[in-house]
């Protein structure tokens, strides 16, 4: 499956989680059924949102497993009405939030000054040297731990700061590029023609005219 250019496997036990607006694309090579959970985000914990969006590819724990057998099971007996829909949903996102929390990743000191500064000039050399990494060992904690580069990683990382920011404050596109990394206001513009099919301008009138609040990041 690939979900705004990261890749990754999903099985049985496994979920994947895509943002609204998101390009996104999957293909099998073998008969595959899953479910698909369309919920509102304000519905979700900050923690379950948060993990969510850091790593759209992520494990289920066993009762979360189980529950989607069970919901497997009666979907395959006769048509679910939405009312026990309903109250399956509530109870796989809790499952979901339940889930044991994964290692410690060994990049997470890194990571956090990233994320605490998205604009900065984050090369892989940069980064490797935070880390106390070499650039090639750095590439393969990436590639073990979230399955994609630190290229990638970043640009994703970016992005998401520029959609949140789109809906939740008055800043203008170019000051959002800067602040995010962008070389400036067109290279941000093409990157979220890429990702979402949209300009940013266009991302910010479909999010505020949903209702979205507005505040300063």
């Amino acid at each position: 499956m690939d979900i705004a250019g990261r890749g990754g496997l999903v099985g049985r036990g496994q979920a994947a989680f895509v943002e609204a607006r998101t390009r996104h694309d999957q293909i099998s090579d073998r008969e595959n059924r899953s479910f698909i959970l369309d919920f509102d985000p304000a519905n979700v914990t900050p923690s379950l949102q948060d993990r969510l969006v850091r790593r759209p590819y992520l494990p289920l724990s066993p009762a979360a497993t189980k529950l989607v057998d069970y919901m497997a099971l009666m979907a395959a007996d006769a048509a679910v009405p939405a009312e026990t829909v309903e109250r399956w949903a509530p109870l796989l996102l809790d499952a979901l939030d339940g889930a044991p929390p994964r290692p410690r990743s060994r990049l997470s000191a890194l990571l956090s000054m990233i994320e605490a500064a998205p604009g900065a000039p984050w090369t892989a050399m940069a980064m490797a040297e935070r880390a106390g990494l070499s650039v090639s060992r750095l590439h393969a904690l990436f590639r073990e731990e979230f399955n994609t580069t630190p290229r990638a990683w970043l640009a994703q990382l970016r992005l998401n700061r520029v959609r949140e920011w789109l809906g939740t404050t008055d800043l203008s596109i170019a000051e959002l590029a800067y602040r995010s990394g962008y070389a400036d206001q067109s290279a941000l513009t093409r990157a979220m023609r890429k990702a979402t099919g949209l300009t940013p301008a266009a991302y910010r009138r479909q999010v505020q005219d949903s209702g979205s609040k507005k505040r300063e990041p």
